[in-house]
């Protein structure tokens, strides 16, 4: 067999591929791929502004597929299978991890992406990335590290996911960090809200989108399998009874199990569709839509992504209500001191001690000061573990 030539294409043979008939659509040809499926609003790998290090372009994957994998093969992501989502401490596997609330956020943001012609390859490597910045004991250790570090900065996890993103990881001998395209940098520059962030592309604002999607629907799937909520008290609200009277009409009568499983599924259904059909027709108005087009009208903080009037008062309904019942429920709350109660202990500990930290921590705590090389330590810690070591350095 004869090898085949691996073809990288100019702006000007994107354009011929796609006017062309003939061309032959190799499997592995990611620019004649985009070119013959993506829309003019979507971002193109091959209009990518690349990496801070620059690198030789692989033969057959796009920048932004590199950039998926990458993320995958990260200890960042692999910590994501054991921090906590909202429940801490509560027996069952059934609940979510922050690894399959990940991987719930980014089936639905390729779904969004596929139906809007957008860059597929770019959104789910957003998506897998927007959380891998989290601490271990959810929310909760958020709030606590962002308390102790008030005169450092703060914490924040959009933040610290970019400071793995360009810092923390080391898996590559040129450089720190992952070295991912400039474009995943912006993105998450974007959800942390730093003031140089640009306007985000529409690859940003779906995966934001499906993010809220996920955690709402999901949230509420948790709470009723914990016994925090009934699903009877879900359908008082507007969105989940829309969703519960679709169910109705398609099955007729479903015993309890099944109903609940149903109704939360045509609940995410309900969000993406509208959201689909709301995006497109704002595409539609602003006629031959580009992606610089898409940065202008999102300058002023306008997403073009975004459910009509009547799904987002649903949705802000339904978590007002999360949050009362759920998120600052008594359980929860009682959980989440004692959580963090441990995590300032172990904050402390550590501050005292920082010949403690493993090398490269200790290391950068001569120039990051000691304070933020703890809190990276601590955020990069699983539940579980956070909580053998606390009971390790904490043991009266």
């Amino acid at each position: 067999m004869e090898p085949i030539e691996i073809l990288y294409m100019t702006n000007q043979t994107r354009d011929d591929a796609t006017r062309s008939s003939t061309m032959p659509l190799l499997p592995f040809n990611w620019q004649i791929r985009e070119a013959a499926i993506l829309a003019s609003h979507a971002m193109h790998a091959i209009d990518s502004a690349g990496r801070v290090h620059a690198e030789t372009p692989h033969p057959f994957r796009s920048p932004y597929q590199r950039d998926r994998d990458r993320i995958v093969h990260s200890a960042a992501f692999r910590r994501l299978a054991h921090k906590t989502q909202v429940f801490t401490e509560y027996p069952g596997d059934y609940h979510r991890s922050r690894l399959t609330h990940t991987l719930e956020v980014t089936s639905i943001a390729r779904t969004l992406a596929r139906s809007l012609a957008i860059n597929e390859d770019l959104a789910e490597a957003l998506a897998l990335a927007h959380d891998i910045g989290h601490p271990p004991l959810g929310h909760a250790g958020e709030d606590t590290l962002n308390e102790l570090l008030q005169k450092d900065g703060g914490f924040n996890h959009n933040r610290q996911a970019l400071r793995i993103m360009t810092l923390l990881e080391h898996r590559y001998p040129s450089c720190s960090g992952l070295n991912l395209s400039q474009e995943i940098l912006e993105a998450q520059s974007v959800r942390a809200k730093l003031p140089t962030a640009p306007p985000p592309l529409l690859e940003t604002q779906v995966v934001d989108a499906a993010d809220s999607i996920a955690y709402d629907t999901h949230d509420a799937d948790d709470a009723i399998e914990l016994g925090f909520v009934k699903l009877d008290e879900l359908l008082e609200l507007p969105l989940v009874a829309k969703a519960a009277a679709n169910v109705d009409s398609q099955h007729g009568k479903l015993d309890p199990l099944l109903l609940r499983r149903a109704v939360l599924h045509e609940l995410i259904e309900l969000q993406v569709a509208g959201l689909v059909t709301q995006t497109s027709a704002r595409l539609h108005t602003l006629k031959n839509p580009s992606v610089a087009k898409i940065k202008e009208v999102s300058s002023d903080g306008n997403r073009i992504v975004s459910h009509d009037l009547t799904i987002q008062r649903g949705k802000e309904e339904l978590e007002s209500f999360l949050f009362q019942r759920v998120y600052r429920s008594d359980q929860v709350m009682k959980v989440r001191r004692q959580s963090q109660h441990t995590m300032r202990d172990l904050f402390f500990w550590y501050c005292e001690h920082p010949n403690t930290l493993p090398s490269g921590y200790f290391q950068r705590s001569e120039t990051l000061g000691v304070p933020r090389s703890v809190a990276d330590y601590i955020a990069g810690m699983t539940d579980r573990f956070f909580n053998r070591d606390a009971a390790h350095r904490l043991r009266k």
